[in-house]
């Protein structure tokens, strides 16, 4: 049994699309492409599909991970223009690579998100940023399955900064666009970079927002754009979230070292 581990895209509208909506949009992308899928025992089998902290419905993302078991094995890269071809634009598979580790939803421990905040001034989102940052906690709240629950958004960031927009971003010096929120405002803009730990309970971009509401009184007049630009491992000494498919990529090359030329064949005769 061969394991492929997939990174996809939620872009544009297709960052309101729920996770069920993407499983059922990839289960048939799977039978399109003709995916010799491994499934599950018992009375319903379902094709052996792992999905790994999937972003909240509404907001983009760039960093999106799954892995899927074969039967047969595939070339990581054709099978992934495959099943990109067979996908709705805005849902693209951008990255394979065979599963040469354990353990792909352990090294799912950060992300990095961008918010776009319309119709706030960077002076202001800068304000309210360092007011966060200085906070030794910072409560939320936010309605759960057992009801509302209160919990401390600020432990789990990690770095928090105000940028202003960049120009490439503006449809001219007086108007903004907002590729997340699909709307043109002529209002100022601000742009948010959020590090933040996976912790329990999830702390999420809204929470932060929730946040900055209560300590600076911030409070954008439109929702907030927001995309998930990497997930991954996070590295104590650099600060940085790692490509958490980077562990397979060189288990696969040495095992394409000891086995040259057939890096498939290769990958599955190195041990697991």
């Amino acid at each position: 049994m061969q394991r492929i581990r997939l990174r996809y895209t939620k872009r544009g509208r297709l960052r309101f699309t729920s996770h069920r909506d993407f499983q059922r949009a990839f289960e048939r992308a799977l039978r399109r492409a003709e995916v010799p899928m491994a499934y599950s025992a018992g009375f319903t089998p379902h094709p052996k599909v792992s999905y790994a902290n999937a972003a909240p419905t509404g907001t983009g993302s760039e960093a999106e991970y799954l892995e899927i078991a074969l039967t047969d094995a595939r070339d990581p890269e054709k099978l992934r223009l495959l099943l990109d071809e067979s996908m709705p634009v805005g849902l693209d598979i951008i990255d394979a690579v065979e599963a040469r580790t354990s353990g792909l939803a352990d090294r799912l421990t950060a992300s990095v998100w961008e918010l776009r905040l319309d119709g706030v001034t960077p002076e202001d989102a800068e304000r309210a940023v360092e007011a966060f940052t200085s906070a030794e906690t910072v409560e939320v709240q936010r309605k759960m399955k057992n009801g509302m629950r209160t919990f401390d958004a600020r432990g789990a960031v990690v770095s928090l900064e105000a940028h202003t927009a960049q120009p490439e971003a503006q449809k001219s010096q007086s108007e903004t666009h907002s590729p997340q929120a699909d709307r043109p405002t002529d209002q100022a803009c601000a742009i948010l970079r959020l590090v933040v730990r996976h912790v329990t309970p999830a702390v999420r971009p809204d929470d932060v927002l929730s946040g900055l509401r209560a300590v600076a009184d911030l409070a954008p007049p439109v929702p907030a754009g927001v995309i998930r630009l990497a997930q991954g491992l996070f590295d104590e000494e650099t600060g940085t979230v790692t490509d958490p498919l980077a562990p397979d990529r060189e288990a696969v090359a040495a095992a394409s070292d000891a086995f040259p030329g057939d890096a498939t064949a290769a990958a599955a005769k190195a041990p697991a």
